[in-house]
């Protein structure tokens, strides 16, 4: 489910950079000889080359305001854990040589942990109330309002770094996981902050905050925590009420978790950029509830789910905790989740939900992430 901002917005848009992405490489990505079937994993393959780093050329824009909110969904049911002894999830060996605050509703207590800016992993400890994605950023760097055709869906060969991503052991407790979970942003704000920047966009990590009541208060209105509620994003805040995470049912899964706040994470990305601005501006125009509203909502849920698998694939296997093991199992995950187990009709049916999941998580590559331009029986 996801809500819209409480008020409409007016913009311009800018002229978009040139054609120089993230990085390029030599070659195209590999095609790959069949989908995988449910709870199967595809065999591996070659890994793509390494690939050179080439930034894009700038340009200059209005400054845009926005306010936005996204959130998911978890499975009300025990995951079945495949056993992986016929073959390994495939994951692409790309990415680019990079150059050199909310209060709680009453009744509801909650804390709050700002990350800092990528390269250090200690959280500041003094919480931010407020925070904007373009705040602290250059007049130069603004979002792009489009869509389909928004530079940062253009590059075929750009894609985010392979990094070493370090977390501590999960655990199932609201400590544990609030140390987990700001570990987890501290990874995403490296991978995810040089890549819009590359692209003169306004990256600043979102806030982070761990409610514990049964309600929490965002700018996108009051929150009520359940099973429908395992993260939630809005308006350069991201939030993780733990008692939303069901882990009386999913257990140590670590992959599981990441996978879902890399998810929400995709929503930040996606403001960021500009994307979620013009998503719910197309809303507004045909109506929240219409069929075409509802198709809109779920190209931007599944572009969140392309992203995730990004970043997942990009870290798998690099030398920090998130191992083969850890990926496999939210690639697993991905089937459980959707509209055929929510009954709602703007996320994408399971078998979507794990599609567009996986097709980021395959290559890597931000272009497999074009919902927008995708077939409508793509994105159902």
């Amino acid at each position: 489910m996801t809500q819209p901002p409480q008020d409409p917005w007016q913009h311009g848009h800018r002229q978009a950079p040139g054609p120089g992405g993230p990085y390029q490489r030599q070659h195209p990505p590999q095609p790959h000889p069949h989908q995988p079937h449910p709870h199967q994993f595809p065999p591996p393959q070659a890994y793509p080359p390494q690939a050179q780093w080439a930034p894009p050329k700038k340009s200059n824009g209005p400054l845009i305001a926005a306010c936005v909110s996204a959130v998911a969904l978890l499975v009300v049911g025990v995951i079945v854990v495949v056993s992986l002894t016929g073959g390994e999830s495939e994951v692409a060996d790309a990415g680019y040589r990079a150059g050199p605050g909310a209060t709680a509703a009453p009744g509801t207590s909650e804390t709050t942990s700002e990350r800092p800016p990528p390269g250090s992993r200690t959280p500041s400890s003094t919480p931010s109330r407020e925070r904007s994605s373009t705040a602290n950023a250059p007049r130069s760097q603004q979002k792009v309002l489009k869509l389909a055709d928004h530079p940062i869906l253009a590059d075929a060969e750009a894609g985010l770094q392979n990094l070493a991503c370090s977390l501590p052991a999960w655990r199932s407790d609201q400590g544990s996981a609030e140390a987990f979970f700001t570990a987890a942003g501290t990874c995403l704000d490296a991978a995810w902050g040089p890549f819009l920047e590359a692209y003169d966009l306004p990256f600043s990590p979102p806030a982070l905050h761990f409610p514990t009541g049964s309600n929490f208060q965002t700018d996108c209105g009051t929150i009520e925590v359940g099973i429908a509620t395992a993260a939630y994003y809005c308006e350069n805040n991201l939030y993780v009420p733990f008692a939303g995470l069901q882990t009386e049912q999913y257990g140590n899964n670590p992959g599981v978790y990441l996978s879902l706040f890399a998810h929400e994470y995709g929503h930040h990305v996606q403001e960021v950029a500009g994307l979620m601005d013009a998503a719910w501006e197309a809303i507004y125009q045909v109506g929240q509830d219409t069929e075409a509203g509802m198709e809109m909502a779920r190209r931007k849920e599944l572009q969140a789910q392309c992203f995730s698998g990004m970043f997942l694939g990009a870290h798998v296997d690099r030398g920090g905790t998130i191992d083969r093991d850890m990926y496999n199992k939210a690639w697993d995950d991905q089937e459980t989740r959707g509209d055929n187990t929510s009954g709602s009709r703007d996320h994408g049916t399971n078998a979507h939900y794990a599609q567009w999941w996986r097709a980021g998580a395959k290559d890597n590559r931000i272009v497999d992430c074009n919902t927008f331009a995708a077939p409508a029986a793509e994105v159902a």
